[in-house]
């Protein structure tokens, strides 16, 4: 059973321009994308805490990405904002 949306034809495309990318290339798509996810987990942390100010979300989003406790390390406690 397959479970991606895409079609073999296609998925055979994108992986061979996947291929021919550069290094560089490769890296900057991977850079946009996690700025994308960082947005999108943001908007995320805004519905749920709308009245947390930016810095509270940020700080909140560290303690997602890293765990409470390296987030406590590198950013502080989380309720020093």
């Amino acid at each position: 059973m397959n479970l991606s949306d895409t079609s073999p034809e296609i998925e055979a495309i994108q992986l061979a321009h996947l291929r021919q990318m550069s290094a560089a290339r490769k890296l900057a798509l991977v850079g946009e994308m996690n700025r994308t996810v960082r947005t999108l987990a943001l908007a995320g942390l805004k519905q749920r805490y709308p009245h947390d100010t930016p810095a509270q979300r940020r700080r909140r989003l560290a303690s997602l990405i890293l765990g409470e406790p390296l987030a406590t390390q590198v950013y502080g406690a989380a309720n020093a904002d």
